[in-house]
């Protein structure tokens, strides 16, 4: 029977199956507020797994996804302490977010070391793993999201907008100014963080973008090697394959 895999973040909580071979088509997804005992049984009540994998950067929430979870098996939260699969050269392990913990464990055995994984989220987060390999630690910065939100909430005339690939630089509307001011502008912050980041590392680094906007930056970042939306969650499925056997 599957293991059940779940990715508690700040804005979406993310639900997979996997077994020790690859993780499984089902999929589910419930935005993060809403997580409740009630949307929790409306979503998984009807499936079936051994155990359950979670790792959570949203404390009121992991509190009622285990109280859940207990109920229908073995559970671990994923920290510092779970078997990553990798070292951790950090002073304070317990501040590392299990989200990045997940996609550290992931990167190595999906693409190698040294690595650099960005994770396009609510933030945006750059996660070092050395050639050893270590988790060494890394950068946070606003996500896309905040950077398009913040303008229409503190101006009176400048528009909520769609994150979307800009026309041109140049601007011929309001939209298209700020879709290039957000996603150019993005660009630039990702590849100054890329360039900062391998000049402190040895060794040359796979690096590896997700969350939900990779695809739209990545784009028109050529250093980044590869969009691996799936790598948290695989990351989730490695370690339960160490917590709870093959």
């Amino acid at each position: 029977m599957p293991w059940l895999l779940v990715d508690n973040s700040n804005s979406r909580t993310k639900f997979a199956l996997g077994d020790a071979e690859r993780l499984h088509d089902w999929r589910a997804v419930i935005p993060t507020p809403e997580i409740a005992p009630e949307t929790l049984a409306a979503t998984l009540e009807n499936v079936a797994f051994s155990a359950a994998l979670v790792c959570s950067v949203v404390p009121a929430k992991a509190g009622v996804l285990k109280t859940y979870l207990t109920a229908r098996g073995p559970l671990h939260f994923l920290d510092h302490q779970s078997p990553l699969g990798l070292g951790i050269d950090y002073p304070l392990p317990s501040q590392i977010g299990a989200d990045r913990l997940a996609n550290a464990a992931a990167v190595v055995a999906r693409h190698g070391a040294p690595a650099i994984v960005i994770d396009f989220g609510t933030a945006v987060t750059f996660d070092v793993i050395s050639s050893a390999p270590a988790y060494c630690g890394g950068v946070i910065a606003p996500g896309l999201g905040a950077m398009s939100g913040y303008l229409p909430q503190k101006t009176a005339l400048l528009p909520a907008i769609e994150l979307e690939e800009p026309p041109s630089a140049i601007g011929k509307s309001t939209v298209h100014a700020m879709q290039a001011g957000a996603v150019f502008g993005y660009r630039g912050l990702v590849r100054e963080i890329i360039a900062r980041l391998r000049a402190e590392m040895s060794g040359k680094p796979h690096i590896i973008a997700t969350g939900g906007d990779a695809a739209l930056i990545a784009r028109g970042v050529t250093e980044i090697d590869a969009v691996d939306p799936d790598i948290t969650l695989d990351g989730l499925r490695r370690v339960a394959a160490r917590v709870f056997g093959i």
